[in-house]
């Protein structure tokens, strides 16, 4: 067995070498997710070694719901068709562990990410298929057709269905292995929902009852990773680290501080940030300004950055605990969440790439919290890129206000639209040959 591992892996190194595999995924923990074509099937390696392979039958499937049982079943011709496709091992007989199983799953949402339903069948060649069937449905990375309450049917057809939407909402991933995009507290508190019990906050912008938030995470924690294909790039969140408790510390204003606190002030003190927060200063206020975030139990501040390199800031507030509250129409919500954000450097703005960023901060706020509903902007009503930025991430402008200091518009980004569209991938540059 062991030469044949080595013999396939010097194949696999030929392949690559000659082109034929292209670069599909980078994986949170870094692994390489590449792709080859041949005839009919699909193969899929991980860091240069297959892991699975798919092929498409010569079927079309359509996922009807609201049709089935009336007149309309066999003629619901407005829902889309998508091919079939056969999962197979990587050698025949061979199991799926199911961290790699993901990762074949993640790999189809990337290569189909404008279906919204992939359907799929379990080759017979696969030697745990009970143990897939019951994680992809206990998961909800799957469903099967659907019926109504009296069939059980579809239960013995070798059918399957992965919605995109259910994918996409982290469907498969906590709980059952951590490859996936949430990272350290975030993926615990995604396990098992923070408890509610009621809290209370007073200052002298807010009086509000609201739930006991979390505690924040160790400064400099990784939160959230998630590769761009059409970027080629990992973007990062990172709880603020103000101390410096994370990483080596830097030279600023004649004191040595945290890389974190040093981009902020150069940030900050930049004039096209100023224009838009007015945060211009010394170091000691930006350092006092950080360290109040940080000891507010409503606010999350987080550096952003793209493969290791800082890049922007943000701020993921509570609404209902902060002073916008009284303006959203219907009243906050007890999960709702809001942002803050700015781009530092000005080699990472641009309208894709910062799609990119936003609606990944957004995945992060809808994947930390199952009961978090809704996302909740309010920028300036003159500042034209950020409330284009946010349509383009499916937002939509619900209103406009007045602070006792400016104009803004309440931009709302619900979580059903959020994962029923294909806001998170991106197509892949089919140009990039896989490096292995």
């Amino acid at each position: 067995m062991e030469n044949a591992n080595r013999r396939l892996a010097a194949i696999q190194r030929t392949l690559a070498a000659a082109g034929s595999w292209r670069r599909i995924l980078v994986l949170p923990d870094g692994a390489r997710i590449d792709v080859a074509e041949a005839k009919d099937t699909t193969q899929i390696a991980m860091d240069g070694a297959v892991i699975g392979s798919f092929r498409t039958l010569p079927r079309s499937l359509a996922l009807v719901i609201s049709a089935v049982g009336t007149p309309h079943e066999k003629t619901a011709t407005h829902v889309p068709k998508f091919p079939l496709l056969e999962l197979r091992p990587p050698t025949p007989g061979a199991s799926f562990t199911i961290a790699d199983f993901w990762v074949l799953i993640y790999t189809l949402h990337t290569l189909f990410h404008a279906q919204e339903t992939i359907p799929i069948v379990l080759s017979p060649e696969i030697k745990n298929v009970p143990e897939l069937d019951e994680y992809l449905l206990t998961s909800g990375l799957a469903r099967k057709r659907h019926t109504l309450p009296d069939d059980t049917s579809s239960a013995a057809e070798p059918e399957y269905f992965l919605p995109r939407e259910m994918f996409w909402q982290g469907a498969g991933t906590t709980s059952y292995h951590t490859r996936g995009w949430l990272q350290g507290q975030a993926a615990r508190l995604a396990a098992g929902p923070f408890p509610y019990t009621q809290s209370f906050t007073r200052t002298s912008l807010v009086i509000a009852a609201h739930p006991l938030r979390p505690p924040k995470p160790r400064q400099g924690e990784v939160l959230y990773r998630r590769y761009i294909p059409s970027l080629g790039q990992m973007v990062e969140f990172a709880h603020f680290d103000l101390d410096g408790v994370s990483g080596p510390l830097v030279e600023c204003e004649g004191e040595q501080v945290s890389l974190h606190l040093a981009t902020f002030h150069r940030w900050h003190n930049s004039d096209h940030v100023n224009r838009g927060w007015g945060e211009r200063g010394p170091l000691s206020k930006h350092r006092e300004y950080v360290s109040g975030l940080m000891a507010d139990p409503g606010v999350v501040p987080v550096m952003m950055s793209w493969d290791g390199e800082l890049m922007g800031y943000s701020e993921m507030v509570y609404i209902k605990e902060n002073h916008v509250a009284p303006y959203v129409p219907g009243g906050a919500w007890d999960y709702d969440r809001g942002l803050h954000v700015l781009v530092g450097e000005e080699k990472f703005r641009g309208i894709h790439r910062s799609l990119g960023w936003f609606t990944a901060i957004h995945h992060l706020l809808f994947l930390s919290d199952l009961r978090t509903e809704r996302v909740i902007g309010e920028p300036k009503a003159v500042n034209a890129a950020v409330i284009k930025l946010s349509e383009a991430a499916h937002m939509n402008v619900q209103t406009i206000f007045d602070f006792p200091y400016k104009r803004s518009v309440i931009t709302w980004l619900p979580r059903e639209r959020f994962f029923k569209y294909d806001v998170l991938s991106f197509v892949e540059d089919k140009d990039i040959a896989a490096h292995k």
